[in-house]
């Protein structure tokens, strides 16, 4: 039994910034932070995202400057997407060992890959022309095997041009064993896999597709992602599938909007697990801020800690240079 009042003072532990700190349950490390960049192809300087203030698309030059940044800043990792000047129906660019995203992939890790661990996304939607995550059917849904076909060779092209970890965000069924079959086939064995375990079709990634340029051309991803109401039960399900089939850490996306996820996540699996705080997510802060509405340091901070403290041990964030050098 603990004492109470007016013996019990929890305010004591309160008084002073070097007390709460000293007591503080919830701690972020610069090594926590993955920042997830864009590279697109044929640009000579960075082009400003609109929606997503203070991120850009890069060129191929500014995108190993953020790199050598977040580097310097003690950043974890860093996560690559890639926009390439020609699309078409079955993502080609994809794989394609000069894609806008391999190549990118050896420049950033010729050049910071023993001081960063540098992720790809393994997806379709930045390359098709339709913006879908996969192949499609002539009926125009996703393919969920012809898929993972392609899914195989991207990561594998991902890992010829030095991608350290694959993060397939696809939501396809049996995406990380076909994966890790072709990574371990192609002597890729030790390239571990972050598996989007639950992605959520969420209306919190609208920003993302303007600086992915992804956005469907008809349609939507609610066949393939999480439903936002659908049962807890299904999040659990898709991630012990995961780990399975050889997953080496699971994501949870978006991240505030789905904090019970998190702290599930964390309860029931025995790997690392990464939260995405997603572009809306990020957009709506620097808006508010913009307004003079929210005090813009704090409420980066704030989110950022409720996500840790919800079980996250990674977070990616586009704030990740910027909080790892305040911290």
């Amino acid at each position: 039994m603990s004492a109470q009042f007016p013996v019990a003072r929890p305010r004591r532990l309160r008084r002073t910034p070097a007390l709460r700190a000293m007591v503080a349950g919830t701690r972020l490390h610069p090594a926590d932070l993955i920042l997830p960049l864009f590279v697109k192809e044929g640009i000579t300087e960075p082009h400003p995202v609109g929606s997503m203030p203070g991120v850009s698309q890069h060129s191929r030059d500014s995108l190993r400057k953020a790199a050598h940044e977040a580097a310097e800043a003690g950043v974890g990792g860093l996560i690559l997407f890639g926009v390439p000047a020609v699309k078409d129906a079955r993502g080609s660019a994809g794989d394609d060992p000069d894609g806008i995203l391999q190549v990118a992939l050896r420049d950033v890790t010729a050049e910071v890959g023993d001081a960063i661990v540098v992720m790809a996304d393994t997806c379709l939607d930045e390359f098709t022309d339709h913006g879908h995550c996969g192949i499609l059917t002539e009926s125009g849904e996703v393919d969920n095997d012809a898929t993972l076909e392609r899914y195989a060779a991207v990561a594998v092209a991902q890992a010829r041009a030095g991608a350290q970890m694959v993060a397939p965000s696809g939501m396809m069924d049996g995406q990380v064993a076909v994966i890790r079959k072709a990574l371990d086939a192609e002597g890729f064995a030790g390239v571990p896999i972050l598996a989007y375990s639950a992605k959520y079709a969420s209306a919190f990634y609208g920003p993302f597709r303007d600086a992915a340029e992804c956005a469907p051309q008809f349609g939507d991803r609610a066949g393939h992602q999480q439903d936002p109401a659908g049962p807890l039960e299904e999040a659990l399900r898709e991630v012990r599938l995961d780990l399975a089939e050889g997953a080496d850490a699971v994501m949870v996306k978006p991240a505030l909007a789905y904090l019970d996820v998190i702290r599930r996540f964390r309860d029931e699996v025995d790997v690392p697990v990464a939260a995405y705080q997603v572009s809306g997510e990020y957009a709506m802060i620097e808006a508010a801020a913009a307004n003079g509405w929210v005090d813009r340091d704090r409420m980066i901070m704030e989110s950022l800690v409720s996500i840790k403290r919800a079980g996250a041990d990674l977070i990616l964030t586009y704030w990740a240079t910027e909080v790892a050098r305040r911290l």
